[in-house]
């Protein structure tokens, strides 16, 4: 560990003034909130983070323990990128969504304190359909259509925005500062088993959606401590595609991509997956935002060496300017379910190669990740 802490801090220092050359797209953005987005641009030169869904909030076997992960257990840090999920802020009762948004809003306070970084995915309940957040073709309706302006539930979609944008006022760390938050709604739109995916809804009706969204939370809710990201999953094989349903430059903040299907759930395909990244960091590169692998994974982690050969390699082909990755969840009761290693888990060795990867990232490596000046990026 202490080996790695020096190679950290040479290489920390070695690109210590260098800067991301860009700025979020809302320009009142919170002063951590842009710290945030030149930090993780600057970082992203030679790092990546490491980041898993609703780690703290749960894990193989646990949940609701305050101050643990699995990532943890194994580690001793906790991931860099802690997952959140909206998906409780809306179709519920009252009483629900508001324990809901407790919960989350708990979370993400404790993670900023901490001086780790949370990302909000939005596992939408159809509003004007049963089905919850999947197509099911006996319940669904096309709701991108009835949301967008001029839409038959577009006051309806505007009151659900407005609890989200209540919400976002209340994430108050420690120092009084509101934590910021790497939003990203509507991901994986280019698959069909979602209600607001490609085949329900048109290119022109979804950019509507997507620009609406972040017009309304930014510019009506006041809401400045989101960045935006957008997160199609693996579907496109070149830039084009890539961009086939992007809102513009002046609504994203970050580009990603989602893709478990080239890392061995489907298959392993790591040149085709690095190919697919490489994209996506180059129009990132190119636009001057933001790029992550915004999710991915291999469910159980049979595999005792994916970390450091599928995973890494596949970051590592070309020279790319990853924010993070984010591996998927890991249920408190299946006892399958689970994209990070616990203890005991065949693939711990492995991660733990993977930790001590300079290249990698975990909450115990950022410093003042939320600030311009102090900034040190990692110990």
């Amino acid at each position: 560990m202490h080996a790695r802490s020096t190679v950290l801090l040479l290489l920390a220092l070695s690109f210590l003034f260098g800067c991301a050359g860009s700025k979020p797209i809302d320009r009142k953005a919170s002063a951590e909130t842009k710290a945030l987005y030149r930090n993780l641009g600057k970082l992203a030169k030679k790092h990546t983070l490491f980041g898993h869904q609703h780690a703290t909030e749960y894990g193989h076997g646990w949940s609701g323990q305050r101050n643990r992960s699995d990532v943890k257990s194994v580690t001793g840090s906790h991931p860099a990128v802690v997952g959140v999920d909206f998906s409780g802020f809306s179709g519920r009762s009252a009483e629900e969504i508001q324990i809901a948004k407790e919960a989350v809003r708990q979370n993400v306070v404790d993670t900023y304190n901490r001086g780790g970084v949370t990302t909000a995915a939005w596992h939408f309940s159809n509003p004007v359909a049963k089905g919850g957040f999947y197509w099911v073709d006996s319940l669904s309706l096309p709701a991108v259509s009835y949301l967008i302006p001029g839409g038959a539930a577009h006051e309806q979609y505007k009151e659900i925005l407005q609890g989200i944008g209540d919400w976002a006022h209340t994430v108050k760390g420690a120092d009084g500062k509101l934590a910021p938050v790497i939003f990203r709604p509507f991901h994986e739109f280019d698959g069909g088993w979602f209600w607001w995916g490609k085949p329900y809804t048109s290119r022109e009706d979804f950019i509507s959606l997507w620009q609406f969204t972040v017009s309304y939370l930014r510019d009506s809710l006041q809401v400045h401590n989101f960045l935006y990201a957008f997160s199609p999953d693996n579907r496109f094989s070149s830039e084009a595609e890539f961009l086939e349903r992007y809102p513009g430059d002046k609504w994203v903040d970050m580009v990603g991509m989602d893709n478990y299907g080239d890392m061995g759930r489907d298959r392993f395909a790591l040149d085709t997956a690095a190919f697919k990244l490489k994209i996506v960091a180059d129009y990132a590169q190119k636009a001057k935002k933001l790029a992550a692998f915004t999710e991915t994974g291999l469910e159980s982690i049979p595999d005792p060496t994916w970390w450091t050969k599928t995973l890494l390699p596949t970051m590592r082909k070309y020279p790319m300017r990853l924010s993070y990755v984010l591996v998927w969840r890991n249920d408190s009761r299946s006892p399958t379910h689970y994209y990070a290693p616990f203890p005991g888990q065949v693939s711990v060795p492995d991660f733990l190669k993977f930790y001590q990867d300079p290249y990698t990232l975990f909450e115990n490596d950022l410093k003042n990740i939320y600030h311009r000046k102090r900034f040190l990026g990692i110990f």
